[in-house]
Formats: structure tokens, sequence, C-alpha cells
């Protein structure tokens, strides 16, 4: 049986929980990505910031002024309630988690710590792979 490990990118672009947000969007669009796992200086997963986060913080209009000196933090801003696999889990459970819920990414963690991501387009991918 086929396990997160085996399809997962392990070079995952990430910021950490005090990254200031409009670095951590500039990363987003910079690497033309969707969202990004946020760790803890120890790579533990701490959350995620998605476009949907970053929408909803401009659909807001909320004053980062008021926040750190004007920057407000990643962590202000985040999922905090994530969603991630074992690098050792079976690949069935991540393809049927992404086709249930709406998100477009999940992380994937050994130890604890980040180890790697898994988009819908991995999957996709991965799936036609003995056809093409």
């Amino acid at each position: 049986m086929f396990k997160a490990k085996d399809i997962m990118k392990t070079n995952v672009v990430s910021v950490k929980i005090d990254t200031p947000i409009y670095d951590a969007i500039r990363t987003m669009v910079e690497n033309n990505i969707t969202g990004l796992p946020v760790v803890n200086d120890d790579m533990t997963l701490a959350g995620i910031i998605s476009e949907k986060d970053v929408l909803q913080l401009l659909y807001d209009c909320r004053d980062l002024q008021e926040k750190d000196g004007g920057h407000g933090k990643v962590g202000d801003f985040m999922t905090k309630d994530v969603v991630c696999f074992d690098q050792e889990e079976n690949l069935l459970s991540v393809c049927n988690c992404l086709m249930k819920k709406h998100f477009r990414r999940v992380p994937v963690v050994s130890g604890g710590k980040l180890a790697g991501i898994i988009t819908r387009k991995d999957l996709i991918k991965y799936i036609l792979e003995p056809i093409g």
C-alpha cells in the first residue's frame, strides 16, 4: 500500500509563526502557491496560512496598525486547527480527506515535525502516471 511519503513534496516552502503577514503573502505570490505551513522554531507544525485566510484578512479590512507595531504576524491570521498526516499514513486516507474537505493541501509530518506536503494536484498527477 502506498504511503504519504511516497508522493509528498519535501522541499516545502513554510513560514514561522512570527513572520510578518505581508511577508507571508509575498512568499505565496512569488512561489505561486495557495498556502503555507506555519512552523515553530523546532519545525513542529503550528498552523497553515492559506489564500482563504488572506482573503478573509483583506475582506475584513482589519486594522494591522494595532497588531505588533503595524505589521501583524502570521500567527494572528493563520488557521490553527490543521488536518495533517503522518508520512506513514495510507495514501488513500489522504486522497479521501482532500476529496471531502474544502482545502487544497495537507501538511505531512514525521515525529510531529513538518516533513512534506501533498496537494490535490500531486494526487491527480500520481493517479494519472500509470495512464500517461
